[in-house]
């Protein structure tokens, strides 16, 4: 397979990640450090943490979907290796869910001090893209599991 084919998206993951980079790196530590009102510093703070838990996953599943790419350039996208980095980017995928998970409890309490209940729809905007992703990688793994069986039932008939 031409090495092109997969360009635009390796470059889709790049471009994805940098601006979680640049969130992780200066955004969030500044928030960390002036929180906007200092009497809810209490709650803000697991919620902050929690967002540095789900970068280290994040990048994992960005660097899997890299891999993946890549094999799929190398035209070994038909092998185990390709079902073992699906199942990473799933597994990935389901330890952000529940990281987001367990903030919830500190995204409701925030909004409920801060009267604003759309703050909880948008903390739940990350858990169920998360969630999303997590049911679209195990599905992919395992029609790539029947594609290698099928592919090697039709290999060893002659």
């Amino acid at each position: 397979m031409k090495i092109g084919t997969t360009l635009f998206l390796k470059i889709s993951i790049i471009l994805i990640g940098i601006p979680v980079l640049l969130l992780s790196l200066g955004a969030i530590p500044w928030l960390f450090s002036h929180p906007v009102i200092p009497i809810y510093s209490g709650i803000i703070y697991p919620i902050i943490v929690g967002l540095y838990f789900t970068s280290i996953p994040f990048y994992i599943a960005l660097f899997n979907g890299f891999k993946l790419l890549n094999y799929i350039d190398k035209n070994i996208a038909f092998s185990d290796i390709s079902v073992r980095t699906l199942k990473n980017i799933r597994s990935c995928a389901i330890s952000i869910c529940l990281i987001y998970t367990l903030i919830m409890p500190f995204v409701y309490l925030l909004a409920d001090k801060d009267d604003a209940p759309g703050l909880i729809i948008m903390g739940m905007i990350p858990l169920f893209a998360s969630l999303v992703v997590a049911v679209f990688s195990a599905v992919l793994q395992k029609l790539l599991q029947e594609a290698i069986i099928i592919k090697l039932d039709n290999d060893l008939t002659v």
